[in-house]
């Protein structure tokens, strides 16, 4: 992922919003998720919270049901 501190083209980074979007959450959630460890999480120089594109799939094509029932259900 990482090469020198900078992270390879191939794997984009998504934004909360775009996180929240792909499973369908507010995205205070993912901020919720990223500080609780749930997903990792980087951050941008100017102090954002971004996502690695294949880690949210890998989420999404694994559990994603139940990652976001549990998540739901601790929210509220």
């Amino acid at each position: 992922m990482y090469k020198g501190g900078v992270v390879e083209s191939s794997d984009r980074l998504l934004t909360p919003g775009e996180v929240a979007s792909l499973f369908r959450v507010d995205p205070k959630t993912v901020t919720r998720w990223a500080a609780a460890g749930r997903i990792g999480s980087i951050r941008t120089p100017g102090g954002h919270r971004r996502f690695r594109e294949s880690e949210v799939r890998a989420l999404l094509s694994g559990d994603e049901a139940g990652f976001a029932e549990e998540s739901q259900a601790t929210s509220h």
